[in-house]
């Protein structure tokens, strides 16, 4: 029998996971999800993102910013900030705006600049030539907005829990974040390509698992229309609460347990992305993170404790903790390593073929 959504939030507010992953085709109500629960949460139906108990990103979240096009001229686009308090105080009194900046040229281009006009309700996009002509004001794509809004979030994400990793409140710079519950997270993904989608994922498990490992007492729900992000963060969180939400035609919603990833033939797809990339010399960061999800779900199928007892068998175990360190500090994209693995040098690309080959031939997969 089907419930209402605010229904389904209260059950997520009574649950004692730390991290709920829910999986949802769009327009089955993700997004009214998210909205039901921050007010079931805050009671607080006016503020668009709210800071004492719970912070949210979903589709409003976007909608905080627009376009001014210059139709007259067409070359000083601006990304116009809708009337809000959030971005000021994100950027004013946290002093996050060389952050967001650092995370938005990390998803997309180290010279394309966002500069912060707080006062004209504005951002213009440049790219920075390193000279001292004026940068031409650039529009972005739709990808790279959704790279930039979600910056700004996951910015105040890593800010959020740097603060509370403090144990002692006073020491902390802030304490707007000392009675902060969950974070809802609707699909942050929704217009990004497979490379920056494999990267948010990425990004995001990391910070969670930081929090968690913490014990700073946050609870994450992540809902997302994407089989691939939601595969990601499935082989992340061995733990989390696994759902689909699934509207009926009465109306009502029924969120039921995800036990494993098998509906998404994930390992298929990892396989044949894996081999696309290597027959078109086209190897990424991410084919890394890729290849570490096929060997955890093999490892699993084939009752192996580690996944790394699939690396070739000829190596050693010095070896082996040298290939297992190598894939998991390539495809890690936190603040510490993103600019020692920023770009995949021949001999990365080399041990990704070679272990992907291996792979491919001991465990007898099928060829076209």
């Amino acid at each position: 029998m089907g419930k209402e959504l605010s229904d389904i939030a209260k059950e997520l507010q009574k649950s004692n996971k730390t991290v709920h992953l829910i999986y949802a085709f769009n327009g089955t109500g993700k997004t009214r999800l998210s909205k039901e629960f921050a007010n079931l949460v805050s009671q607080n139906r006016d503020d668009s993102l709210t800071r004492e108990k719970i912070l949210y990103y979903n589709a409003f979240t976007e909608d905080l910013f627009y376009w001014d096009n210059d139709l007259a001229d067409d070359k000083e686009f601006s990304l116009k900030i809708q009337a809000n308090s959030f971005i000021r105080w994100i950027i004013d009194e946290q002093g996050q705006d060389q952050n967001i900046i650092f995370n938005f040229q990390h998803y997309t281009d180290d010279k394309l600049t966002p500069n912060f006009d707080l006062d004209n309700h504005q951002i213009t996009f440049s790219f920075q030539r390193g000279n001292n002509e004026t940068p031409e004001q650039v529009k972005l794509s739709k990808g790279e907005e959704s790279n930039f809004i979600w910056s700004i979030f996951y910015t105040l994400l890593e800010l959020v829990i740097s603060e509370l990793r403090i144990p002692e409140v006073e020491d902390r710079s802030t304490n707007d974040f000392d009675r902060l519950e969950y974070v809802f997270i609707d699909d942050p993904v929704s217009s990004l390509d497979e490379n920056h989608l494999i990267e948010v994922a990425s990004n995001l498990a990391y910070l969670i698992k930081e929090s968690n490992n913490e014990n700073l007492g946050l609870k994450f729900i992540i809902t997302t229309h994407s089989p691939i992000f939601y595969n990601v963060l499935h082989n992340e969180f061995s733990k989390a609460n696994k759902c689909k939400l699934e509207k009926l035609e009465d109306g009502t919603y029924v969120l039921s347990e995800q036990k494993d990833d098998s509906p998404f033939a994930y390992h298929l797809f990892l396989r044949n992305e894996l081999r696309r990339a290597i027959k078109n010399n086209d190897i990424q960061k991410y084919h890394f993170n890729f290849l570490r999800n096929l060997y955890e779900k093999t490892s699993t199928f084939l009752g192996y404790k580690n996944w790394t007892d699939l690396l070739p068998e000829e190596a050693d175990e010095a070896v082996r903790k040298s290939y297992e360190k190598r894939i998991i500090n390539i495809f890690s994209h936190s603040k510490h390593s993103s600019e020692e693995t920023s770009i995949l040098n021949e001999q990365h690309k080399q041990m990704l073929i070679y272990l992907f080959e291996d792979f491919d031939k001991r465990y007898n997969f099928y060829r076209e």
